[in-house]
């Protein structure tokens, strides 16, 4: 996936990333910050100069991952584009795997800030099927969150951490979604909050099926079929 600098982003709930994303936005005070710490010497002039090549180091690294996928997203590939030794890349992330979960942060900010500039002032589904529509224009990152979060079960992984809190702010977030659209009970007479975990299952189950085989695998149709089971019955 190019920088917004150089080739702009498809349009997400109706706006682009250029008028959402920037250096307030991607380096929001209330997101963990998986680069290494900004330490005493570099307060002041020197902190502003780190978020910039920070920064420019998250915008390399998604264009790797559009280019070569999650497996050829090497750190070296990165630091080359950016005028970096490997060495000096690790100066800002201390690992690859930290750098991709920074990217899929970011990601995360810039879908929420997608939704947040649209005219609804709570998310529902319409918002979660056009979301799906839209992964299927950015492999790359697709394959990056799905390969991350399979490896991430394992203990001390870096994105272990990431994946648990997303997860659960994932479920909460997707019970209320559930709730305005359904209320209080869906089809079979189950909860928001029993549902929420199984649309999160079928969001990551399409997303591995279609990275497997992407001609069989219709993610958008697919979930639209999913969201038609949800509706209760007449005589629920």
């Amino acid at each position: 996936m190019s920088s917004s600098s150089s080739r702009p982003l498809p349009p997400w709930n109706g706006c682009r990333a250029e008028h959402l994303v920037g250096d307030d936005l991607s380096r929001s005070e209330n997101t963990r910050n998986y680069a290494r710490p900004v330490t005493q010497e570099q307060r002041g002039g020197r902190a502003g100069q780190a978020d910039r090549r920070r920064a420019e180091i998250l915008d390399a690294a998604r264009e790797v991952i559009a280019e070569r996928g999650y497996r050829g997203a090497s750190l070296g590939a990165v630091a080359e584009r950016v005028g970096l030794t490997q060495p000096g890349l690790l100066h800002y992330f201390p690992s690859k795997e930290h750098l991709l979960v920074a990217v899929l942060e970011e990601r995360d900010r810039w879908d929420t800030a997608a939704f947040l500039a649209g005219p609804s002032e709570s998310w529902r589904l319409s918002h979660l099927e056009q979301l799906v529509e839209y992964n299927a224009m950015r492999p790359g990152v697709v394959q990056t969150f799905t390969a991350l979060a399979g490896e991430s079960v394992t203990g001390g992984h870096p994105a272990r951490e990431y994946f648990i809190e997303r997860y659960a702010q994932a479920r909460a977030r997707l019970a209320e979604l559930l709730r305005a659209e359904f209320g209080e009970r869906l089809a079979g007479g189950r909860t928001p909050e029993q549902v929420a975990p199984l649309l999160i299952a079928v969001l990551d189950g399409l997303q591995t099926q279609w990275l497997l085989d992407p001609e069989a695998v219709d993610m958008s149709a697919a979930f639209r079929d999913f969201v038609a089971l949800l509706e209760p019955s007449a005589d629920a």
